[in-house]
């Protein structure tokens, strides 16, 4: 199951400041977008409210449905477009479904539509779900790193830990950027996505923990670049088979779990990069600034 050639050597370490600075930006960017959006960034499950989904038989602007809304104050709700043209996604801070059929019915007699869905949360229920969303993202980092703390060293479970921040803040921005809600399932999607990631990092990290009794007279840096080259196929192959079910599930699995594989999909990516560009150069990093303060 070889793919990767024997005794292939690529600089890893070589490249973490190109690595560095493209994980940045994108982080950057993905942040930007996330702020920018505000509260759109949350679904119903965690900002509270009242979440209508509805398809036309024609084609319908999002600004129309909009100046609707205004004529019965809402006209601060969230509207946006979901699938195609055809279905939009009302979101308002109160229950107000009978107020918006009756007008929607009024204004578009002409455009009838098909009821999806209603989801309503109320905002107490959404404060502390988000409240313990957040909690479970926090202890996972800190069970994680005790884990690793254990098993390896306190600078490799550093390392791990902020590959695996590194992960979940990529996935965010890119949520951010195409438009996507944090509902449940999308924390769920979160929580598999850090699973998948530490196992990928533990996998190279075994292997450096092998190759420094077997390498002693190397230096560090080029037993991580070996390390790293010796698990690169079993990382890839593992990366492919995985993103092939993922895909699967993101184009023909329907919307219900649509975003859950996003996140899995972008997720996996992300995490198979910051197995070899983020965890293992950390640990780099962090035994030459040990080294330059006790010498």
């Amino acid at each position: 199951m070889r793919f990767i050639k024997e005794g292939t050597h690529i600089d890893f370490i070589g490249k973490r400041k190109i690595a560095l600075f493209l994980s940045l930006s994108l982080i950057i960017v993905g942040l930007i977008f996330f702020f920018k959006r505000g509260e759109e960034n949350l679904g119903v499950d965690f900002s509270g409210g009242t979440l209508i989904q509805l398809e036309f038989e024609k084609e319908i602007s999002i600004e129309s449905i909009r100046q609707s809304l205004k004529e019965i104050n809402l006209g601060k709700s969230t509207i946006q477009r979901f699938g195609q043209g055809k279905e939009i996604i009302i979101r308002t801070q109160a229950e107000t479904e009978r107020i918006i059929f009756e007008k929607i019915r009024q204004d578009y007699s002409g455009n009838p539509f098909l009821h999806k869905r209603t989801e309503m949360v109320g905002p107490a229920v959404g404060k502390d779900l988000r409240k313990k969303g957040l909690l479970a993202l926090i202890f996972s980092f800190l069970g994680i790193g005790i884990y690793v703390s254990i098993r390896f060293e306190f600078e490799y479970a550093v390392g791990a830990v902020i590959a695996l921040i590194h992960d979940i803040l990529i996935t965010l921005g890119a949520c951010a950027v195409t438009g996507r809600e944090i509902t449940l399932p999308v924390l769920a999607a979160f929580l598999a996505l850090i699973g998948y990631s530490i196992n990928d990092t533990i996998v190279v990290y075994d292997r450096i923990r092998e190759d420094l009794r077997l390498m002693r007279k190397e230096n560090f840096e080029t037993i991580i670049n070996t390390s790293i080259n010796q698990t690169l196929s079993r990382t890839l192959l593992t990366t492919v088979t995985t993103l092939l079910a993922v895909v699967a599930l993101f184009i023909w699995g329907g919307e219900v779990i649509h975003d859950f594989a996003f996140i899995l999909m972008v997720g996996i990516i992300t995490g198979t990069y910051s197995s070899v560009f983020v965890a293992s150069p950390l640990i780099v990093e962090w035994r030459r600034r040990k080294r330059r303060k006790s010498g």
